[in-house]
């Protein structure tokens, strides 16, 4: 893949018209997680609809908007929430945000979503630290044309959760108090929720959640030379034992509740940083 850098450039000039904020974190937050950014300060923030060339979000939960501010001391971009592979859009807007962020300066991406826990032995409201990645959405963001100066035709994803972050993430969850997970993730394309024999197969595959986002970001930032950090809020147990239809309003509830336990994780991991 390869964006335009004309377009990056643009948004890059309306974003500095702004703000003066130049940012070296990047922040995403998935569904009902938005209220992480009320934390910031010397905050800017614009509309999607607003920003040249940047993809509209069509999913409840999340409200569109780009943040950039100041979080514990730390120049950062925040975007509130995230378009998916499933709206339809094409993989070149879903991964703009990705690309731009890249072309701010960002060096260190945090990267949240809700995700259905698949580990018995987890709880709705828990957080998990992702230490690894299961892609079946079948599509990869990288898929067309490739720039070697922008990075490698085929990228090692080896070990595409930084190592040094989740160190961090952990020291800073135990000295809050919080109860971290550490865990898979496997991201399914969506937008309809898994089966029941989808699920046995993502717990055989070693998966500790499942998801519809994350994965993509965690292969564009590996690319672009972005160290990339997976924060999960469960928010709902899957699996043969549920008796009850899912609903995104039951992600939203939950994430909802631990929005305050992850801005506070978020913003002691940046701070130690």
């Amino acid at each position: 893949m390869i964006i335009d850098p004309k377009k990056l450039k643009e948004t890059e000039e309306y974003l500095a018209s702004k703000s003066s904020i130049r940012p070296e974190f990047g922040i995403v937050l998935g569904s009902g997680l938005g209220a992480v950014s009320e934390r910031l300060e010397e905050k800017a923030v614009i509309p999607y609809s607003e920003i040249p060339h940047f993809p509209v979000s069509t999913v409840p939960g999340h409200s569109g908007e780009l943040a950039l501010g100041k979080l514990g001391g730390k120049s950062v971009i925040v975007q509130i929430g995230r378009v998916h592979f499933y709206e339809g859009i094409g993989a070149e807007n879903v991964m703009y945000p990705l690309w731009l962020m890249k072309q701010l300066g960002v060096k260190t991406v945090v990267n949240t979503n809700s995700a259905g826990g698949v580990n018995p032995d987890y709880e709705a409201g828990e957080l998990m630290l992702v230490t690894d990645h299961i892609n079946f959405m079948f599509v990869n963001p990288l898929v067309g044309p490739n720039d070697e100066d922008v990075g490698p035709r085929f990228p090692d994803m080896s070990s595409p959760y930084d190592s040094e972050l989740r160190k961090i993430s952990l020291k800073a969850a135990q000295k809050l108090g919080l109860k971290l997970h550490q865990g898979v993730l496997i991201a399914f394309l969506g937008p309809s929720y898994e089966t029941l024999a989808e699920l046995n197969m993502a717990a055989q595959l070693g998966a500790d959640a499942v998801g519809m986002s994350s994965v993509p970001e965690c292969i564009v930032s590996n690319y672009l030379g972005m160290r990339f950090l997976g924060l999960t809020c469960i928010s709902n147990l899957v699996g043969p034992a549920r008796s009850e239809p899912l609903s995104h309003d039951e992600v939203m509830e939950a994430a909802g509740l631990a929005a305050r336990n992850l801005g506070n994780l978020i913003i002691e991991i940046i701070d130690s940083l």
